[in-house]
């Protein structure tokens, strides 16, 4: 499974791209940051990362994309900004539709250092350890997208093979209920 990590931001929208599956090694394939100027219009700013979102999905092709869920912070324009940047990677990823994961910024941390709580720098450094890389991908954003890739990998394929099982369950007691008529 192909994951696009996305680290939701204004004027560095972090992005990173990871192969995997549950049970088998990752590999890293490209991290970076999808940019725009903070002195540059709000419609303009939100075209350029839809157009560099849409480049990135091109280029990589997914199977999915993992977007961080957006969080309630003071700064009501960080929150917006980030919710706007968040709203055209989801909208980018459903135009071709490729499923789309929300995941917090602890499960995150969670899937990728074992705690919830991990500091930024864990998670960069358990980054470049779970990919074989010298040092995490920068800036940071790209790493923080990197460590979304990973945790949907982890947590999003467990959780399909759950959702696959529990509708295979349905499909048989449907399939018995039928033969019982």
């Amino acid at each position: 499974m192909r994951v696009l990590g996305v680290d939701p931001g204004l004027t560095r929208c972090g992005v990173g791209v990871v192969d995997g599956a549950i049970g088998r090694p990752l590999r890293f394939v490209a991290a970076g940051v999808v940019r725009t100027a903070a002195d540059t219009d709000l419609p303009d700013r939100l075209l350029g990362i839809e157009e560099g979102m849409e480049a990135w999905l091109t280029e990589h092709r997914p199977d999915a994309v993992a977007v961080e869920r957006v969080f309630a912070q003071h700064n009501v324009s960080t929150v917006m900004g980030t919710a706007q940047a968040s709203a055209i990677a989801i909208t980018c990823a459903a135009r071709r539709g490729l499923p789309v994961v929300l995941h917090t910024p602890s499960e995150v941390k969670a899937a990728v250092t074992g705690s919830g709580r991990a500091e930024k720098a864990q998670v960069q450094h358990m980054v470049a350890r779970l990919l074989n890389l010298d040092t995490a991908p920068k800036p940071a954003d790209a790493a923080d997208a990197v460590a979304l890739a990973i945790c949907h990998i982890w947590r999003g394929g467990a959780q399909d093979r759950v959702a696959k099982a529990q509708q295979e369950f349905a499909r048989k007691v449907e399939m018995a209920r039928r033969v019982r008529r």
